[in-house]
């Protein structure tokens, strides 16, 4: 766990797992609505082993839920102002990661897919974003905004990020000329998380590798 800087002078925490190497490129890592859980930590530590600096900021403010209880989650993600976790420390992220000199990336789950789109939007210093699984109201950021390169993934079977949704925003994403992949797979909300039942091992495998070539292509 380290300290870092938020856009507005203030101290902020997070995960940070090194790559071992100078001037590697950064990945900002963004949290699913339980928290800054082990899961995500480990998903740091998986960037780090492909030669990735990962830093997964905590929202919460050391809060963490448990798998069981999805009315906390609920609650506190509700209590997320977005816009300002967006702007001043998923942006403090990327002005931490980017004092290497390298290329910064923006990817999150479920609550983190959603706050990656709206800082594809309007954080500054970002070279691409990947999106897991969320996708934030209209009046947050529309698609059609995103200023870098964008990679989604998503589930059909999600009943939240539904296929109907996922659509419409793929059409945003066109309307706006924006650089983009986008991904389906056989698989329920949030199958990426190998700590929770959803999980699908075909399609978090298929979907880690599309998302490494992604980075290769777009911040080294």
């Amino acid at each position: 766990m380290i300290s870092f800087k938020r856009k507005d002078g203030k101290d902020t925490g997070g995960y940070l797992a090194k790559a071992g190497r100078d001037h590697a490129p950064g990945i900002i890592v963004i949290q699913e609505w339980w928290g800054l859980q082990e899961q995500i930590k480990g998903i740091c530590d998986r960037l780090a082993r492909a030669g990735y600096d990962a830093l997964a900021p905590d929202l919460y403010g050391g809060k963490s839920i448990g798998y069981h209880d999805s009315a906390a989650a609920d609650a506190a993600m509700k209590s997320l102002d977005f816009l300002d976790a967006t702007d001043n420390i998923v942006g403090g992220a990327a002005d931490y990661l980017a004092q290497s000199g390298a290329k910064v990336g923006l990817t999150g789950f479920c609550l983190g897919g959603a706050v990656t789109v709206i800082g594809a939007v309007r954080v500054k210093g970002l070279a691409a974003a990947c999106c897991f699984y969320g996708i934030p109201p209209r009046e947050a950021a529309r698609a059609r905004e995103i200023k870098v390169p964008f990679q989604g993934h998503f589930g059909t079977k999600d009943d939240w990020c539904t296929p109907d949704l996922v659509a419409g925003f793929t059409e945003g994403l066109k309307a706006g000329n924006v650089p983009h992949e986008m991904f389906a797979y056989d698989a329920d909300h949030a199958f990426m998380n190998e700590q929770r039942g959803v999980h699908d091992r075909e399609a978090a495998e298929l979907a880690w590798g599309r998302m490494l070539a992604f980075w290769k292509t777009h911040i080294g």
